[in-house]
Parts: structure tokens; C-alpha cells; sequence
């Protein structure tokens, strides 16, 4: 017996060393690459200021202010893509640690858990590349935004500045290019799918692949009934609407 407990003491040891190891080179790395994009940021920011980057964003031809989207067009973005936009400061916890395990258990990249303001950051300051360093950048320059700016406008920077697919760049081109209707004239089936569209744009174009862009709205309503923005009845009776008028 007094084999086995040293011998079990010493399994212990080792299992609580080698985690300690582990998160203390964890945390170095973490540290190499927050320093390398902090960097990055500050060389992005450096070219364009933020405060700059924001006006040059508003003062666009044709830009789409909040209070003229339909209010279905913003539930159904931030369930899809942000569910939690409008309570958090420019960077989801929850959400990283969520992509973070789903990365690690597919063994990919896929997922980075990024919210609203961090696709603006990464969209208007830096590549698609897939970095660490980048997504420490961005981050930082999702801290500055939600500084600078209400969540309103941060959400309306958001979908004035996305792709829809199809040459469309930006709600208004987006409404415009596959309805011929403002913004504020969609009807709701129309707002949930194009809230689905700059996820994959090329796949999901409805000019493209009209099933695939209706695949993508059944997934959109299906995270807005989970959020509670709508019931499963509502999002039954979108999907019969637009099937009825395509």
C-alpha cells in the first residue's frame, strides 16, 4: 500500500506539473502574440486614426442610419451574428471561450468568436488572414470603437460597410440590388435573408443559389427563435411568405 500511495502521489505530481507548465507557456505565448498585435494596431492606427476611419465610414453616399432599418433586420443580425452586442464592450468572453473549445475540437480555425465591432475592426484595418496577432489587433481597435461611438452607430457602421453578394456592398446597395426597395420598405422575409447573406456572400447570394440563400434564412430564424425574437410560428409563417413569392 505505501507503493501504490507514493506512486499515486507522484502520478499527481507530475499530472499537476505538467498543467502548470502548461498554462504558464500558455500564457508566454498569449503574451508574445498580444504584444505583436498590439503592434499591429498601433501601426493601423498610426495610418488612419480611428475618430477618422468613423467619419470617412458615415460620410459614404447613401448611408443607412439605425432608426431607418426595419427592427426584424436588427434582431435577426445580432441573433445570428452577435446575440450579445448590445451588452457587452466591444469583445464577447463567452463567445471566445465557446469558438475557442470548438477549434480545438474540430483541430481548426474556423470559428473566432468575433463580435460586431471586432468585424469592423478586422474588416476596415486588416486582412482575413487567420493570426493571432490579428485578432489581438482587432481587438484593440474594438475597444476604440466602442469608445468612440454608440451601439447604435456601431451597428449601423456594421451592415453599411459588409458584403451582400452579388457586387452589393452595404444594406442600402444590398436592398436596393435584389428587392428595389430602401432599407426601410423591406418586408420581414426580406430583412431576415439579407441578415444571413454576408456570412458566405458568394454562396449565399440569392441571384446565386436561390436554395442555398433560403437554407441560410431557415438557419437565421432558427437563432432568432432561439434567442426569443421570434416564435417558431413567426418563423413558419416567414419562410411559407417567401416561398410564396419566389
Amino acid at each position: 500500500m505505501g507503493l501504490l500511495k507514493r506512486t499515486a502521489k507522484l502520478i499527481a505530481w507530475l499530472i499537476t506539473g505538467a498543467v502548470v507548465l502548461a498554462v504558464v507557456a500558455g500564457t508566454a505565448v498569449a503574451g508574445v502574440f498580444a504584444w505583436k498585435g498590439y503592434n499591429m494596431y498601433c501601426d493601423a492606427v498610426e495610418q488612419t486614426p480611428v475618430a477618422d476611419k468613423i467619419a470617412s465610414i458615415q460620410q459614404t453616399e447613401g448611408y443607412v442610419y439605425y432608426d431607418e432599418l426595419p427592427t426584424i433586420y436588427i434582431d435577426a443580425v445580432i441573433s445570428v451574428e452577435d446575440k450579445r452586442f448590445f451588452s457587452h464592450g466591444g469583445v464577447d468572453p463567452l463567445a471566445i471561450v465557446r469558438a475557442a473549445f470548438n477549434d480545438l475540437r474540430t483541430l481548426s480555425f474556423v470559428e473566432g468568436g468575433s463580435t460586431i465591432t471586432q468585424q469592423i475592426a478586422k474588416n476596415e484595418y486588416f486582412t482575413q488572414e487567420k493570426k493571432m496577432e490579428r485578432k489581438f489587433a482587432e481587438v484593440f481597435v474594438a475597444f476604440d470603437l466602442e469608445a468612440a461611438c454608440t451601439k447604435e452607430e456601431i451597428f449601423e457602421m456594421y451592415v453599411n460597410t459588409i458584403y451582400f453578394g452579388s457586387g452589393y456592398y452595404g444594406i442600402r446597395e444590398a436592398a436596393m440590388g435584389y428587392y428595389g426597395v430602401e432599407p426601410s420598405e423591406l418586408t420581414d422575409w426580406q430583412s431576415v435573408m439579407l441578415a444571413g447573406l454576408p456570412n458566405a456572400p458568394s454562396a449565399y447570394s440569392p441571384d446565386v443559389s436561390p436554395e442555398l440563400a433560403t437554407q441560410r434564412m431557415a438557419q437565421v430564424l432558427d437563432r432568432m427563435v432561439e434567442c426569443k425574437r421570434i416564435t417558431s410560428a413567426e418563423a413558419d409563417a416567414l419562410l411559407a411568405e417567401q416561398a410564396a413569392e419566389n
